[in-house]
């Protein structure tokens, strides 16, 4: 969860790695994995993913007319 979480706030994998103490290739695989898993193909993927279940909230604000 915690890694949905970075990787879908845009944070670079050598941040997320330094955040987590774990190694740059884990951090790779584990999104691998989650990106498999959910079927997505794309980072932007991820980040819709985690704004709809409510992981991460949206900064963008919709004005409807």
């Amino acid at each position: 969860m915690e890694m949905l979480q970075l990787i879908a706030q845009g944070r670079a994998n050598n941040g997320t790695a330094a955040e987590l103490n774990i190694s740059v290739k884990t951090v790779e695989k584990h999104r691998q994995n989650l990106m498999a898993k959910l079927n997505i193909h794309e980072i932007s993927g991820l980040t819709r993913y985690a704004i709809g279940v409510g992981i991460i909230e949206s900064s963008v604000q919709l004005t409807i007319r």
